[in-house]
């Protein structure tokens, strides 16, 4: 598929956000600024704002556009925030191909470049104002905002308590990406349509679009993390099932193919070796399929919903259509 669309505008609009998110960021101390803009600065798909500035020129055309550009903003800056304190959780060293923020500039900046990058959100969002925002529209993205850091919050618990535990299955997967990952994905769809001035019905099912986007994506994501090139990614490989996460691919070796080996092969103290083992045994039981099939499966969801939304710019939908196939078909 020509992605060429799709990158032209991810490439404009990621000028647009990076110089907007480092300006907000030009202050003392640096420590703490280079901190906060470490793996911003190192790249990254800028898959969300995105996501916030194609719906809103999709649903209200260049005006919407150019009142999301802070909200977009605020979107990637709450992104990068829950990246750096996840990194820290799960201990992971590389990100985007970089050392990962806490590895340069260790645990308590990094925890503090994250509550500043959740902080300044939050201001972004209010900064709307001084886009053509009305106060009910900056309140709601406000809320909408809100809403998604408790649920990735809650859904960051799940993959957690998920590490410890056997007791999880397909449904108990698809509920807690729904809220780790989709949550923010649906924020950016749901705050892009407050930014064309929707209503409340077009906002809830850009927001369905966004979940059901943002499920496929993170099963896609787990699905590198057995599979990818490191050179590609820029994450180690097999870090999941070090971990002993129970991504969809290990729930289904484990309990639909009965490779029940592959739980003892993964989590905490498990050799290059033992992980290299399991891998091979979740491609041969069919994992991979099965994966691709849910993802492509949440993919058609979010399309469907894509196209009962009245629309105002044609080429926005087209570029938010080409998107989804991107979602289930990248490297990276």
């Amino acid at each position: 598929m020509d992605w060429s669309k799709l990158f032209e505008k991810a490439s404009m609009y990621s000028r647009v956000i990076d110089h907007y998110i480092m300006d907000q960021l030009s202050l003392s101390p640096e420590r703490l600024s280079n901190a906060s803009l470490h793996i911003f600065k190192a790249g990254g798909k800028r898959l969300r704002p995105l996501i916030t500035l194609l719906t809103a020129r999709m649903l209200g055309g260049v005006e919407a556009e150019s009142r999301a550009i802070p909200l977009a903003s605020a979107i990637e800056a709450a992104h990068t925030f829950s990246l750096i304190h996840d990194d820290i959780m799960d201990g992971d060293e590389m990100r985007r191909g970089v050392p990962t923020t806490h590895v340069v500039y260790g645990e308590d900046w990094a925890i503090l470049a994250g509550d500043l990058l959740h902080a300044l959100s939050y201001r972004m969002i209010a900064d709307g104002r001084e886009r053509g925002l009305d106060g009910e529209h900056v309140y709601r993205a406000l809320k909408v905002l809100a809403e998604a850091a408790i649920m990735i919050s809650r859904g960051q618990a799940y993959d957690m308590m998920f590490e410890k535990t056997w007791d999880v299955g397909v449904s108990d997967y698809l509920n807690m990406v729904r809220l780790k990952t989709g949550a923010l994905l649906e924020a950016a769809a749901r705050i892009g349509s407050i930014a064309a001035g929707s209503g409340p019905e077009v906002e809830r099912l850009m927001g369905e679009f966004g979940n059901y986007a943002g499920i496929a994506f993170q099963i896609r994501d787990d699905i590198l993390g057995i599979i990818g090139d490191p050179k590609v990614t820029g994450k180690p490989i097999y870090n999941d099932l070090k971990r002993g996460k129970k991504t969809l691919l290990v729930i289904y070796t484990v309990k639909e193919a009965g490779r029940q080996e592959v739980a003892e092969l993964i989590g905490p103290g498990a050799g290059d070796g033992d992980v290299e083992k399991a891998a091979k045994i979740i491609v041969e039981s069919g994992a991979l399929e099965y994966a691709e099939a849910v993802a492509r499966a949440y993919v058609g969801r979010a399309r469907d919903v894509l196209n009962r939304i009245p629309t105002v710019d044609n080429e926005a939908r087209e570029i938010l259509d080409m998107m989804l196939e991107y979602i289930i078909k990248r490297e990276k």
